[in-house]
Order: C-alpha cells, then structure tokens, then sequence
C-alpha cells in the first residue's frame, strides 16, 4: 500500500509541473520577463518549460535578443489532495529570464 500511495504523490507532483508553462509575465515595448515552473532535481537549465520560454522570447522579439539576467523568482505552494481524505503541499519553483530584444 505504501509503493502506492508513493506512487501516486509522485504523479501528482509530475502533473503539478505541468500545470502552467512559459509566461510573459512583464512586456515592454524592448523586451520584457519570462517565467516557467521547475522542477528542484531537475533544475532549471534542464526543464521542457526553458525551451517554450526562449521561444517566446524569440517571438516577442521577432528574432535574436539578449539575456539581461535570469533566476530564481518567487514560486507558489499548493495543496493537493491525490487521495480522499489525504493533503500534499506541493512548493512549485519558477525561472525568471529578463531579456532584451537586439
């Protein structure tokens, strides 16, 4: 029962990844901010979500830009309930790339 339960946390956490992708979160005329969720082990150099965000700012841009600076931003905690009567926190971890178009 316990490998299930376990297994079932993992799959929740998995799913709460993919929640939410890249973002814009902040756009000016120039450039702007983009964030995306990832995962603490994984990190965020290699997460699927790094990919859609260097997109957006290529699109955004309409082609080459600058990285201004990037890191970690604030994330935020949600609680889940993968079984009745059970509740996970699940802390999600976000990116931040400020960046320039050229």
């Amino acid at each position: 029962m316990k490998n299930w339960s376990s297994l079932a946390v993992l799959l929740v956490i998995a799913l709460a990844g993919c929640g939410e992708g890249a973002k814009l979160l902040q756009e000016r005329e120039d450039g702007g901010v983009v964030v995306y969720p990832f995962i603490g082990e994984q990190g965020p150099m290699l997460s699927s979500f790094r990919t859609n965000a260097l997109a957006l700012m290529k699109e955004k841009c309409g082609g080459p830009y600058t990285i201004l600076q990037e890191g970690e931003t604030k994330g935020r905690t949600r609680i889940v309930s993968p079984v009745e009567g059970a509740q996970e926190t699940i802390q999600e971890r976000r990116w931040g790339i400020q960046f320039q178009c050229k």
